[in-house]
């Protein structure tokens, strides 16, 4: 099981200008979404993470290259797994119920709560407006012919709604996996952060989430920061 560490970032805030907040993403080490439980193409698409926090909310920025890309969906809870998608798993307070937050590339978000893959609870529209984010998209190295899309998202400890949350540093702890997926592009990909050991794609599987830690503190040099992949 993989476990995390995610940096206090005190002079960033829920309403920072993403230029700030990407800046100080960017120079923290990145974790490799690069499991394939269930490889069915030769599309293997990369993707990086790394997320921070500031005690009343959560950074997570995206970096993605793959060679497709579709971005259809635009509404709050639109099925956003089937464009170029990426996902947040995160359970509370030993909770066995979670929240799974998927964004396509356009940043449009789809939240459910609830213990299992079945009959999950959206969260309204509203909720999911507290969550701002920032993606960029641009072409690739042009013998590959892929694309390259970031999104850097700022998600506020309010919109899980479910728990009462007064911050991340006290709660210390959460569980997690982060995930890449894109069910109608035209070579479908299925990756995980933590490995899940299941016989078809199932993201939702918190018995193979992985565990991170909310830090007091700045991030520590590199040779001390939480293990990862520099960019």
């Amino acid at each position: 099981m993989r476990h995390l560490e995610l940096p206090l970032l005190p002079h960033v805030k829920k309403d920072s200008p993403f230029l700030l907040i990407d800046s100080e993403l960017d120079k923290l080490p990145t974790q490799l979404i690069s499991n394939a439980p269930w490889a069915t193409t030769q599309e293997k698409p990369e993707v990086e993470f790394v997320m921070a926090h500031s005690g009343d909310c959560l950074f997570l920025k995206y970096y993605v290259t793959e060679q497709h890309v579709l971005a259809r969906y635009r509404q709050p809870n639109d099925p956003v797994y089937k464009d170029s998608c990426v996902e947040l798993f995160i359970s509370f307070q030993n909770d066995p119920a979670y929240y799974n937050i998927e964004f396509n590339c356009l940043g449009t978000c789809r939240i459910g709560f609830g213990p299992e893959r079945h009959n999950r609870k959206l969260l309204p529209p509203a909720t999911i407006a507290k969550i701002r984010s920032s993606g960029t998209l641009r072409a690739g190295n042009s013998a590959s012919h892929k694309k390259a899309w970031q999104l850097t998202l700022v998600i506020p400890i309010s919109i899980f709604s479910e728990h009462q949350l007064a911050s991340l540093e006290s709660e210390e702890h959460a569980r997690v996996n982060f995930c890449k997926c894109g069910d109608e592009l035209p070579e479908p990909h299925f990756l995980t952060w933590n490995m899940i050991q299941a016989p078809e794609p199932n993201f939702h599987l918190p018995e193979f989430f992985g565990t991170v830690k909310f830090l007091s503190s700045r991030p520590q040099p590199a040779e001390h920061a939480s293990v990862g992949h520099s960019r």
